[in-house]
């Protein structure tokens, strides 16, 4: 993924992101999502981009979103342009790029899907060409049992032998068993990270995919972020977007993002088809999803079906997306 930035990159990450390493203090100006998609969607109607609020006369520009957020604000954000281009060195040399919704390399299964709730920025290391092409979400409980993450490395195997990508969390448990599943039968993955993407990247089980071009790993928080449960939770739906269909192989009833993810995808966001794994023992956790609304999974027995299943939503998704 490439380290140079658009003009308009540029603007949004100094408008939205911390810019910090180690334990640096972000400035308490930063726009959260939701204020940056409100003056991205007034700049759009006023026929302006964000790099035109770093142009020389962007005086008038800054005045006309005045309504939305004081100028002075605005301009100490835009300021940061020293430590930008000193956190954009730091990026490059550990192979960490950005892209953000005012460029075309910007998934667009979020933007279709997510439309203004898909981040302003992701931060990636890996190949970005992989980051469109769909595949299946496989996700569950960091506290799994064996059997369950044997259940999840096996389905990572099979969508690399059906020629689809896994599209996982990173996290202990399902999602990292998944992925690694997939990675050592030769697949592709995506995994959204939650948490620090500079540590992510240097993971000994991601290398040989990283340097293959069979593994993306993306994440719309800082590369120098923490765990935060609520990043977690949020991360989730970038999982299931990018996604044309997704399997829960473990979830507890009611904890973790992983039962809190699966919920908003059933109840609400309705993006892809919810399964829940029917192989191996019963489940309270699964048994509540499906309560909920989640489907069985049919358990594909080898590639040609699974890779079946995953094309008839790939299908929909494409009609869903030019609609």
């Amino acid at each position: 993924m490439s380290a140079a930035l658009s003009p308009n990159t540029q603007a949004i990450l100094l408008l939205t992101a911390p810019l910090i390493a180690g334990r640096g203090a972000p400035s308490e100006d930063l726009l959260s999502d939701e204020d940056y998609s409100r003056l991205a969607r007034h700049l759009r109607d006023l026929k302006l981009q964000p790099l035109d609020l770093l142009a020389g006369d962007a005086g008038a520009a800054l005045e006309a979103c005045r309504y939305l957020v004081d100028p002075e604000r605005l301009r100490r954000l835009l300021g940061r342009g020293f430590l930008l281009g000193q956190m954009v060195e730091r990026w490059q040399s550990r192979g960490i790029g950005v892209v953000s919704r005012a460029d075309a390399a910007y998934p667009r299964r979020l933007k279709v899907r997510l439309r203004e709730d898909a981040p302003p920025v992701l931060y990636g290391c890996g190949d970005f060409g992989l980051v469109d092409r769909g595949g299946l979400a496989v996700v569950g409980s960091r506290t799994a049992d064996g059997a369950a993450i044997d259940y999840a490395m096996a389905i990572g195997g099979l969508a690399a032998q059906a020629g689809r990508a896994v599209i996982s969390g990173g996290a202990r448990g399902i999602d990292e068993a998944a992925m690694l599943g997939a990675i050592e039968a030769g697949g592709t993955v995506i995994g959204v990270l939650a948490d620090g993407l500079e540590q992510g990247s240097l993971v000994r089980a991601w290398r040989n995919g990283l340097r293959d071009g069979r593994m993306l790993l993306i994440s719309p928080y800082d590369p120098a972020a923490r765990f935060d449960v609520g990043h977690a939770v949020r991360r989730n739906r970038l999982i299931y977007a990018l996604a044309d269909t997704a399997l829960v192989v473990a979830a507890e009833v009611g904890k973790g993002d992983s039962w809190a993810g699966a919920i908003e995808q059933i109840e609400r966001l309705r993006l892809v088809p919810v399964y829940v794994r029917t192989a191996g023992a019963r489940s309270a956790g699964l048994d509540a999803l499906r309560g909920k609304g989640a489907r069985d999974w049919p358990e594909p027995c080898d590639a040609e079906a699974l890779r079946a299943l995953l094309d008839r939503a790939g299908n929909a998704f494409g009609h869903e997306a030019t609609a």
